[in-house]
Parts: C-alpha cells; structure tokens; sequence
C-alpha cells in the first residue's frame, strides 16, 4: 500500500476532545501523541510505565503550540488507579496501544500476558464505560486471526472484549509487523549488520505483512472517526513479505553486497507460524470510504456468561502461575513445559 499522510486538520474524534493515549511512550503511541496533539485535541493525557519516554516526550509536547499534555505513570494492571484517572479526566476518546507484544517473551511469561493484554484491557474498557468515554479505540495484531502464540491469543480475546458493551464505541484496529517500532526486526537485523557482518533470520520461508508507523497511526485515528459499533478495522497492507527477501533488502540499504554478509537460520520459535493471515474464514473485510482502510463486523467467540467465566479463570491461573492452565483456556496446546 502506497503510504499516505494523517490528516493534519480535523478529526471528530480527536479535534476538541478530551484524548487518552495508553502506552503513550511506545513506538506507535508517541506517534499517535504527536499526531492527536497536531489535531488540536482539546486536551491530551498519556499513560505509561516507562517513565523516561514518557517524560520526554511530554516535555517535548509541551513546548509546541497546542492542547495541554498530562502524563501518567501508571499500570493498565492497576484498576483502582485507572479508575480514579478516569473519574478525574473523563476522557471523551481512548487509543489503547499499550500492551506486551514480544511472541517468545510471552511464550515464556503467560501470566504477564494474562495480566496485562487482557486484564489491563477489561479495567480499561470497563473504566471508560463507567465514566462516559465516547470512542475506545484497541490496537490488535494480525496474530489474534487463528492466534498460535500467547500474544496473539491474548489480542483475541482483547478484540471479544470489544463486544456486547453499552456506552461507548468500541473498535479494534488489526497491525501487521510494523516497521521500526521497538523490537522489531529491521532495528535488530541493522544493528546485527553493523556488529557482526551477519544477519539471523527465522525461516526464509517466513513471510510478515510490513506497515510502517505512519500507516499504523493512521489506521487508529480514521478507525476512531467511523461511528459504528463492533467492527474490526485494518488497511490494505497488499503482499506479505518474506524474511528472506527483507534480510536482502536491509543489506543492499546498508550498502553491502549480499555476498559480504552470512545470513543464518536459526529456526522458527515457539508461538511463530510461517505465515500470518489478516482475516479468519468468518470474517469478511469489505472497503470502507476512506481510501486503503477496510472493516469488518467482529464474530463472538464466547456468550456473555462464557466470557466471564473464562476471563475469571484467566484470571486465577495467571495469579496462581498456571502456565499450562492458561493456554488451555487461550485454546493453545500443552507447550511441554
């Protein structure tokens, strides 16, 4: 997909609003910061637990022309704090971008994974429908489609929380791998380049659908301007790319010749697949009017009563450190540990 700029005059869900943007010192969530903040929201809150991404990047705010910037170092994890933010803010728009979303790390930490992609969700979802949220908007992955990792497992069940709730409109955004952003690929097959004179790959045969930031934030913010409830939203990220082919590519751009650098195979890790897929047979992505931005309507995996009861269970096992508990109920199978 050719890439295409935010708009940078209005947004009915960002111009005048109230924003809160969680995760907001990660990759995808300064950008969103820089681009609500260029939006003239009416104010910006950023939320997060890296401290010093947060504090520079709101000083850096701070000195532009704009809404008044307020940030927050605190956990999705903690409900009676996400709570007592939204009592006294009353955000009108919620962009959810924080979450844990390492595959391997989380292969090896369910419980993390547990407390904070999903039980970090449900305080959020739920402190935005107590006090009035207009527009929640939930950043998702491609690895939530037919999820065979922890972290994609979890982005599922994030995306069902997203239904069946009254209040405010909740969406979901689905990425690809984007380009750039913290503990991606690209940043680690340079810096591997420039070290070591060698690249390490998975799997030649992998193949990733690549977005770069700019798409990403754009994704969020036209996914909050639509007004219809239950869909899932993703761009037109065109042909995945191979692993292999984008080894090649970061060395030509590095200005060596492939024949200078040993590109190594090291095997595909626990929770990986070799291919990823954008949609699962029961959803059916059709254009939307805004050019390159595709919707769908959001399947229910679970009844209400069944969705309590497993994020319950979720829940205690992820207190109680009951790997193999939860990825049963994630519906993954025994990892052997």
């Amino acid at each position: 997909m050719s890439e295409k700029a935010v708009p940078s005059a209005f947004n009915p869900a960002i111009t005048g609003k109230d924003v809160l943007i969680t995760g907001g010192g990660g990759s995808i969530g300064s950008e969103l910061a820089r681009q609500v903040h260029r939006l003239n929201s009416r104010s910006l809150t950023l939320l997060d637990i890296n401290e010093n991404n947060l504090y520079l990047l709101s000083q850096s705010l701070s000195r532009k022309h704009g809404a008044p910037v307020t940030p927050q170092v605190i956990s999705i994890r903690d409900r009676e704090a996400i709570f007592r933010l939204f009592e006294r803010l009353h955000p009108q728009t919620v962009l959810h971008a924080a979450a844990h979303k390492h595959v391997p790390l989380m292969e090896q930490n369910p419980d993390q994974a547990v407390k904070n992609n999903i039980l970090g969700t449900l305080n959020l979802f739920d402190a935005a429908q107590t006090y009035g949220a207009e527009k929640v908007v939930l950043i998702s992955s491609d690895k939530a489609v037919r999820p065979s990792s922890v972290m994609g497992a979890t982005k599922r069940v994030c995306e069902q929380l997203c239904l069946d709730r009254e209040g405010p409109i909740f969406t979901a955004v689905r990425f690809g791998n984007v380009m750039d952003s913290a503990g991606s690929v690209l940043p680690l097959f340079r810096q591997q380049l420039r070290e070591e004179r060698k690249i390490l790959i998975t799997d030649r045969r992998m193949t990733r659908y690549f977005l770069s930031i700019p798409q990403a934030v754009q994704l969020v913010l036209e996914a909050a301007a639509e007004n219809e409830r239950g869909k899932i939203y993703m761009l037109d990220m065109g042909q995945p790319v191979s692993i292999g082919q984008l080894a090649l590519n970061v060395i030509r751009e590095e200005g060596f010749s492939p024949s200078e650098v040993e590109i190594v195979e090291t095997g595909i890790r626990p929770g990986e697949k070799l291919e990823e897929e954008l949609s699962s047979s029961d959803e059916h992505f059709v254009p939307t009017l805004v050019q390159g931005l595709l919707s769908a309507d959001a399947c229910a995996t679970y009844s209400g009563e069944e969705k309590k009861q497993l994020l319950d269970r979720l829940k205690a096992a992820a207190d109680n450190g009951e790997y193999l508990v939860i990825r049963s109920l994630l519906g993954l199978p025994d990892d052997g540990r």
